[in-house]
């Protein structure tokens, strides 16, 4: 078996070819960035019948290049760039860096079966990701515009406007200034530009809204059945999960999203804390969940949450226990109806909860271990997840 490991740049590749287990390169190549590079390139892969790929960054710069060989049958690893970087920490050309290190770095990661992950084909699971994300930037200027609109306004009006702007409510304050001068003439020019754009972010966010809701109906999914999911937190559940199959336990799901607690141990201190890593995004999204469950009182997340105050914990440590099972029931939703389509990411069989693909179960500590029940919409109904 030969393990080929691909350094991806935006006008260049370079793979390096390493036997499974040894760290010597055997043969390496440079290509263009181009239909007609990749055919080389497989070309002069198909020397080694035994082969697998290792694709550093290949939800980055690797991506093209990486779906291109998947959909020609071959076997695709993705390798973080931190994994290739501490290999070659760790080697013995110090901290040499150059293509062909980079490629059998990763070929290297991807060999020893340690944070290489199985690149899967893009389904609407990638659609959604995407949009989730286009709306997020669309959000974050619209948010930018009416920052620069509050400026501009205090220095039009004593005061400049109230707090909670929109596009319509800043129309209507416009109408009423009469501008004196071409300074103030200039300026109410500019706000006008600016409510303008305002108002078309408005339309794009509602229009992707609706696409995101169009492509959630049609993926099937059963995460808007729960009480602080709307399409929008959904879709990026979806789209930044990428399959919850490829998860062999929920455990692994909580830790990836950053909810799962870690210990810190000291001597005989023992106390448990969140972790700083994690998907951040995916944090957020259970954060705002677990935000809008504790708001509705007949909630069985509201519930939950009065219980562990009862036990004594504070505000943070209760929302932590919240965040840390809603992880766990979205998680088995997900899987659910990944096993319902009957395939999980790349068409494979949906992973149980005790085995996966990826490997072997982890160890959990008693902090990661699943949690107890879901909060589901009904709020009289407890269900119980492991069944």
């Amino acid at each position: 078996m030969v393990v080929i490991g691909v350094d991806p740049h935006k006008l260049t590749h370079t793979a390096s070819a390493l036997a499974a287990g040894s760290n010597e390169v055997i043969a390496s190549l440079q290509i263009d960035a181009s239909l007609v590079g990749y055919r080389s390139l497989l070309r002069w892969a198909k020397a080694f019948p035994q082969r697998r790929w290792a694709v550093e960054n290949a939800r980055g710069l690797g991506r093209h290049l990486a779906q291109w060989l998947l959909a020609r049958g071959e076997v695709v690893q993705d390798v973080p760039c931190t994994a290739t970087a501490r290999v070659r920490e760790l080697s013995r050309g110090g901290r040499r860096k150059n293509d062909v290190i980079d490629a059998a770095a990763a070929a290297s990661v991807a060999a020893l079966a340690g944070e290489a992950n199985p690149v899967v084909a893009e389904d609407l699971t990638t659609v959604l990701a995407m949009l989730d994300e286009r709306r997020d930037n669309v959000v974050t200027q619209r948010t930018r515009l009416l920052n620069q609109l509050h400026a501009l306004l205090r220095d039009l009006l004593p005061g400049g406007a109230k707090t909670d702007l929109s596009a319509a409510a800043a129309a209507a304050v416009l109408a009423n200034v009469r501008p004196v001068g071409p300074v103030e003439t200039a300026r109410k020019q500019l706000c006008r530009d600016v409510v303008a754009e305002i108002r078309g972010c408005d339309k794009s966010v509602q229009e992707l809204t609706e696409r995101i809701t169009v492509v959630l109906a049609e993926h099937g999914t059963r995460l808007v059945e729960v009480t602080g999911i709307g399409p929008v937190i959904a879709a990026r559940l979806l789209g930044r999960t990428r399959g919850a199959a490829r998860f062999p336990t929920a455990s692994a799901f909580a830790n990836y999203a950053g909810v799962a607690p870690v210990e810190v141990a000291s001597a005989e201190r023992k106390r448990h804390r969140l972790p700083r890593g994690g998907d951040r995004q995916l944090n957020l999204a259970l954060h705002l969940i677990a935000v809008t469950q504790i708001r509705m009182r007949a909630s069985t997340g509201r519930a939950y949450y009065d219980k562990k105050i009862g036990e004594g914990k504070t505000h943070n440590e209760a929302m932590r226990c919240l965040k840390r099972r809603l992880a766990d029931h979205v998680w088995r939703i997900m899987l659910a109806d990944e096993r319902r389509a009957g395939t999980g990411p790349g068409g494979q069989a949906g992973a149980t909860t005790k085995s996966g693909a990826a490997g072997p179960t982890p160890t959990a500590s008693t902090s990661e271990r699943s949690l107890p029940g879901p909060a589901t919409r009904n709020p009289t109904t407890t269900a119980n997840p492991a069944a």
